[in-house]
């Protein structure tokens, strides 16, 4: 990812970060943004898509979320009316290219563990997007992990892989529906008048930013600490208490009710994943090219991603599982994958709530040591 290199501190004698090195991040990304899309044209976006197509929409989102959030988290310096116009419009295009990738991830995650659970080991090998699962069959199942197996198990298990064949096929008919119905969403909106004013919009950012009259002189610093501040807020009510150990049982009441809303426990964790992202693009404008790798914020941000996917991952099993007239061992098998996913967003919860407290700990011990 290219962008401008700026000296912090020789942009003011007091050594603020103002809008030279904002303008320098937004002409960068926009930059980046019409890159990929002469690639993506270049390389076309047929069925399935090239391996240089994929990579050019993946490359598209990365410009859009970070132009946008970067909008965002420093509006107070750029034209309102242009920020606020635009914004959206880049959330729109990011989420409609991130859903055909999402669809694909989250069949080929349900199948590597649905085969995982029934003792199949005709599957390639998971994805290394997806989180290191290890072997965790009976914990997935009704009851925890503990003796030998009983006949009473091995039935479970019968049952299971007996149901395991018709629950992929109907994961894999329904998310590859999905996946081709993204894929052609994510046509028409490229060839749309609603993209090409974007895409219009974009290509002026990469040679005027349009500031207002204080941003030259406004220290960036404040906005960017205000986005930190928002991020350990948030993180600060998450129920870190409750995610202290890996796989959290009260976690799966919510199980496969009829209620198809998103589980209620989610959202807050989706929320920080979000400002997690602001504040990593926040740094990225303060720090540019000389920014360096935080450890912790990539820690977190892998545990939050590895979060949002077994929580999708879990309710397109629950509502597969719905579908009327399936048999009760698809719909077992199904369950059963439902559990192991949310098994999967606890230890996600579990890895951020460690890396997390771990680094605060060692904050806590520098700050007694001085």
């Amino acid at each position: 990812m290219a962008t401008q290199h700026h000296d912090p501190t020789t942009d003011s004698p007091a050594g603020a970060v103002t809008a030279q090195a904002l303008a320098g991040y937004l002409r960068a990304q926009a930059t980046e943004f019409l890159r990929a899309l002469r690639l993506h044209r270049e390389t076309g976006a047929g069925a399935g898509g090239s391996e240089e197509s994929v990579e050019a929409a993946r490359a598209l989102r990365r410009s859009a979320r970070r132009i946008s959030g970067t909008l965002h988290t420093f509006q107070p310096l750029l034209d309102t009316d242009w920020a606020e116009s635009l914004r959206p419009e880049l959330a729109w295009v990011s989420g409609t290219l991130a859903r055909e990738h999402a669809y694909a991830s989250r069949l080929e995650r349900l199948l590597t563990a649905l085969h995982r659970l029934s003792g199949s080991g005709a599957i390639p090998a998971q994805s290394s997007g997806a989180p290191a699962v290890g072997s965790r069959a009976a914990g997935a199942a009704p009851g925890p992990a503990g003796p030998p197996a009983h006949p009473t198990a091995t039935a479970e298990r019968g049952n299971l892989t007996v149901g395991a064949a018709k629950a992929g096929a109907l994961l894999e008919r329904q998310l590859t529906l999905a996946r081709t119905r993204a894929h052609s969403s994510a046509l028409q909106a490229l060839g749309s008048s609603r993209f090409h004013a974007v895409a219009d919009k974009v290509a002026l950012l990469a040679s005027e930013v349009p500031l207002t009259r204080p941003a030259p002189v406004t220290d960036l610093r404040p906005l960017a600490g205000a986005a930190e501040e928002r991020l350990a807020d948030a993180v600060a009510a998450l129920p870190l208490i409750t995610a202290g150990s890996p796989y959290n049982a009260e976690a799966l009441i919510h199980g496969l009710s009829p209620d198809p809303a998103p589980h209620p426990q989610d959202a807050p964790w989706h929320q920080v994943r979000l400002l997690l992202r602001l504040h990593r693009y926040a740094r990225e404008v303060l720090l540019g090219d000389e920014e360096p790798v935080d450890l912790r914020l990539l820690a977190a941000g892998q545990a939050l991603d590895r979060h949002r996917d077994a929580s999708e991952a879990a309710a397109a099993a629950a509502q597969a599982a719905r579908t009327p007239r399936i048999a009760p061992a698809t719909a077992y098998a199904l369950g059963v994958l439902h559990a192991d996913q949310r098994h999967e967003v606890e230890a996600a919860r579990y890895a951020f709530q460690r890396c997390w407290q771990k680094d605060r700990h060692k904050e806590g011990e520098a700050v007694r040591a001085r």
